[in-house]
C-alpha cells in the first residue's frame, strides 16, 4: 500500500495515515481476507467531487455526462443531502481516495471498507470475468480511451458535436450487453452478414436486360435472397447489443439520405465504450453484495475490533448510522443484513448439528431437551480471548504453544518487548483467525440472543437426513467444543467468490429474514394514484427484489432479427417478465438507436391498459383495477414512430417466464 502526495496539506494527512492503513490491511488479512494491494491518495474536496463524477477515476474521455455528474455531486453535499466520503475502484492495485478534510474517525472507517472492497474486487468471480486473461489496469485503459477520443474532438474533420452524439447514442445501450459472460466470451458470438437487395445490386452493375435475364433469372434471384435471409437470422436472440450493432450498424447520412457505413472513428469510439460497458458491468451486478461485504468488515473492524478510537467511537458510530439509515432500497443496510444473516444461519446449523448428535437428542425433541440458555453460556468465548490485553499476555501463552486460537509468534515478539506490537491499541495481533473468529462469535452477540432457539423443525430434519453418527457426544458440554467457530467467516468467503446480487437475493432471502427485518413490497396504484403497501409476504417481497436487480434494474432488451421484414431493419426485443417498459424513454433510445443503425428500428414490447370505468369501479370498491396486456411493436423510422400489434410468435419469443430472473448461464454456479 502506499500514499500518493501532492500539496502540503495533502502530505500532512498522508503522514497521518500511515499507520491506519498499515494496520488496517494487516487486520484484514487477519480477518481471511485477501485484498488487492491499495493505492491511497489524498485529494481536496473539488478533487473528490471530480473522481466521483468520473467514476473512480483520474481520467476519461470528453463529454457533457462528466460536468453534469460533477455539478450534481456537488450540490448533494452543499445542501446536506448526502457526503461522499470515500471511493474506491476495481483495478490491481486498487486506488481509493480519502479527503483530507475528512476526521480521523471517517478516514478510518473509509480505509477499512475499502480494504473489504478490495478483497471483494479480488475473490469475486463476476470481477474475474473482465480480468479473465490475466493482470489488468482499468486506469491505464480507460487512459488510453480519454486520449483518443479527445484526438477525435480535436480533429479537425470530425466535429465535437457530432463525436458527443455519437457517445449519446451508444450510452443509451451501454447496459445492453450480455454481462454473464466475459468481453472475449461474447465477442466469439457471430451472425451471417446482413444481406444486400441483389436486384438493386444488378442495377448498378448497368448490364443489359438480355443478359440480367439471360444470366440471373428471376428464380434463382429469389433463391439466392432467401439463402441470405435464412443465413442472416438469429437462432437466440442477441443480448451483446452493441456487439451486433458494431458488425451490422450503419450510420444515417443526412446529407445523401441513406444509410453509410460507420467511419472509422465510430467503430473504434463504439468498441471502447464497450469495453468501459462490460468493466462496469460487475460493480453494477453486485452493488447489494459489495456494499454489504464493505460494510460489515468495516463495522466489525471499527466497532467490534475497536479500530476507531475511544474519542473517534462516536463520530463513527453517527456517520455509519446515517449510511445504513437512508431511506430507499438501500444496498448497504440490506447487503450486511443479508451477510450478518448468512453468518449466523451457518454458526447455527453448525451448533445444531453438533447438538443433534448427541444421544437422545433427535430433530423431533430438539426444542424440548436443549437448554438454550445453557448453549448460551457454553457458547461464550474464552475471557482470555475476549479480553487481550498488554497485561493478559501471560494467560494467552498458558492456553498453551497448540492452541490455534493464538498467533504463538506474535505473541512471543509481544512478550519479548517488541514496541511494534501495541496489544493495548491493537489486540488482534496475538490471535490468530480462528481466535478472531472465536472472539466475534455471532451467536453470542446480545443482538443474537434467541436465533439459535428459533431454528424450525424443518431444518433440523434437513440437518438430521444424512447424518449417520448420531450419538457421537455424550453431553452438551462435550458437543459444542466441537464446535467450528469460523464456520460462518468460512460460508461468507465461499458465497462472496461465486454469486451476484440476484442469486445472492434468490439464495439467501428467506421467509424468517424477511419477517425479522419488516421488508415489504410496494407499487403504485391505479386507483388511488399513489404508491401504497401492496404485500408483506415474502413470496412477493422476494420477487419485488429480484426484479429490482435483474439486468442491473433495467429492461433486458435483445436483438431478434438485423433484417426484419426483409428490409434491413433492426428488431429488438424487450423480454418482458411482468414489468413494463417506461415507452416514452423508450422511443428516446430508438431515436439514438437509429442513429447507429441507420435504418428504421423496431422494438417488441408488452403494454398494460386500463379501461376507465373498471379504474373508477376499483377506486370506489377499495381493490385494484386488472390490467390487459397487449404486444405491440414500436417503429421508429428516422422520422416517426408507429405501433402495430404485435404477431403471435413474436409475442410468445418476448415473454419471460414468472421464475426468469436472468441471473446467470446454466451451468455458472
Amino acid at each position: 500500500m502506499s500514499f500518493r502526495r501532492h500539496r502540503r496539506d495533502a502530505q500532512k494527512e498522508a503522514a497521518r495515515l500511515d499507520e491506519p492503513v498499515r494496520e488496517a490491511g494487516a487486520l484484514a488479512r487477519k480477518l481471511g481476507l485477501d485484498p488487492y494491494p491499495v493505492n491511497y491518495w489524498v485529494v481536496n474536496y473539488d478533487e473528490m467531487n471530480q473522481l466521483i463524477a468520473y467514476g473512480g477515476f483520474q481520467e476519461r474521455y470528453p463529454h457533457w455526462r462528466w460536468g453534469m455528474a460533477y455539478d450534481r455531486q456537488r450540490k448533494t453535499d452543499q445542501f446536506g443531502m448526502g457526503k461522499a466520503f470515500e471511493i474506491v475502484n476495481n483495478d490491481e492495485p486498487a486506488n481509493a481516495f480519502l479527503q483530507e478534510s475528512n476526521s480521523l474517525a471517517d478516514q478510518k472507517a473509509v480505509i477499512t471498507h475499502v480494504e473489504a472492497h478490495s478483497d471483494f474486487f479480488n475473490k469475486n468471480q463476476w470481477f474475474g470475468l473482465f480480468s479473465d486473461e490475466g493482470q489488468f489496469d482499468a486506469a491505464a485503459m480507460l487512459e488510453r480511451h480519454a486520449q483518443a477520443i479527445e484526438r477525435y474532438v480535436q480533429n479537425p474533420d470530425v466535429s465535437r458535436d457530432e463525436v458527443e452524439k455519437f457517445i449519446d447514442a451508444v450510452l443509451c445501450l451501454e447496459d445492453t450487453i450480455d454481462q454473464h459472460r466475459s468481453i472475449r466470451e461474447a465477442a466469439k458470438d457471430k451472425d451471417g452478414r446482413i444481406p444486400e437487395d441483389i436486384r438493386s445490386q444488378l442495377k448498378s452493375l448497368n448490364i443489359s436486360d438480355d443478359v440480367r435475364r439471360e444470366v440471373f433469372d428471376e428464380e434463382w434471384l429469389d433463391r439466392i435472397e432467401e439463402a441470405e435471409r435464412e443465413a442472416a437470422k438469429l437462432t437466440d436472440p442477441r443480448k451483446d447489443v452493441l456487439a451486433y450493432i458494431r458488425e451490422h450498424g450503419m450510420r444515417f447520412d443526412e446529407e445523401t439520405g441513406k444509410a453509410e457505413e460507420m467511419e472509422p472513428w465510430q467503430k473504434d469510439v463504439l468498441d471502447m465504450l464497450r469495453e468501459e460497458a462490460y468493466y462496469f458491468a460487475a460493480q453494477k451486478m453486485t452493488k447489494v453484495m459489495n456494499e454489504g461485504w464493505a460494510a460489515y468488515w468495516e463495522s466489525l473492524m471499527m466497532g467490534d475490533e475497536r479500530f476507531a478510537g475511544t474519542d473517534e467511537f462516536i463520530t463513527y458510530a453517527d456517520h455509519q448510522s446515517r449510511v445504513l439509515g437512508s431511506p430507499g432500497l438501500n444496498p448497504y443496510k440490506l447487503g450486511k443484513e443479508l451477510w450478518e444473516y448468512i453468518e449466523n444461519t451457518t454458526n447455527r446449523a453448525e451448533v445444531a448439528e453438533k447438538l443433534l448428535r448427541i444421544k437422545g437428542i433427535t430433530w423431533r425433541n430438539f426444542h424440548e431437551v436443549v437448554d438454550f440458555d445453557e448453549v448460551q453460556s457454553l457458547l461464550r468465548t474464552d475471557p482470555v480471548i475476549d479480553g487481550v490485553d498488554a497485561e493478559s499476555l501471560d494467560e494467552l501463552a498458558a492456553l498453551g504453544p497448540d492452541d490455534p486460537r493464538v498467533d504463538h509468534e506474535m505473541l512471543d515478539r509481544a512478550l519479548s518487548g517488541d514496541e511494534s506490537i501495541d496489544v493495548d491499541a491493537y489486540p488482534w495481533k496475538v490471535l490468530s483467525y480462528e481466535g478472531l473468529a472465536a472472539r466475534h462469535y455471532s451467536l453470542v452477540k446480545p443482538q443474537n440472543r434467541g436465533f439459535l432457539r428459533r431454528i424450525r423443525r424443518s431444518e433440523l430434519e434437513q440437518l438430521s437426513r444424512y447424518m449417520f453418527d448420531d450419538e457421537l457426544y455424550d453431553s452438551v458440554d462435550e458437543a459444542l467444543a466441537d464446535v467450528n467457530k469460523a464456520a460462518g467467516w468460512d460460508r461468507m468467503r465461499e458465497i462472496r467468490e461465486s454469486h451476484n446480487d440476484v442469486t445472492f437475493l434468490d439464495a439467501f432471502l428467506t421467509e424468517e429474514f424477511v419477517r425479522a427485518n419488516h421488508y415489504f413490497a410496494y407499487e403504485f396504484s391505479q386507483s388511488s394514484r399513489q404508491f401504497r403497501v401492496s404485500s408483506t409476504q415474502y413470496e412477493d417481497v422476494k420477487k419485488k427484489l429480484l426484479f429490482q436487480f435483474t439486468n442491473f434494474g433495467k429492461p433486458t432488451i435483445a436483438v431478434y432479427d438485423g433484417n426484419f421484414d426483409n428490409r434491413g431493419e433492426l428488431l429488438l426485443g424487450h423480454q418482458y417478465n411482468g414489468v413494463i417498459l417506461d415507452v416514452k424513454q423508450a422511443r428516446g433510445v430508438m431515436s439514438r438507436v437509429y442513429h447507429l443503425w441507420g435504418r428504421p428500428v423496431n422494438l417488441m414490447t408488452i403494454i398494460k391498459e386500463f379501461d376507465e370505468h373498471e379504474v373508477e369501479v376499483a377506486r370506489r370498491r377499495g381493490r385494484e383495477p386488472t390490467p390487459v396486456e397487449r404486444a405491440i411493436r414500436i417503429r421508429y423510422d428516422g422520422t416517426e414512430f408507429t405501433v402495430s400489434d404485435l404477431d403471435p410468435d413474436l409475442e410468445a419469443r418476448i415473454a419471460a417466464s414468472d421464475i426468469d430472473y436472468d441471473t446467470k448461464p446454466d451451468d455458472w454456479l
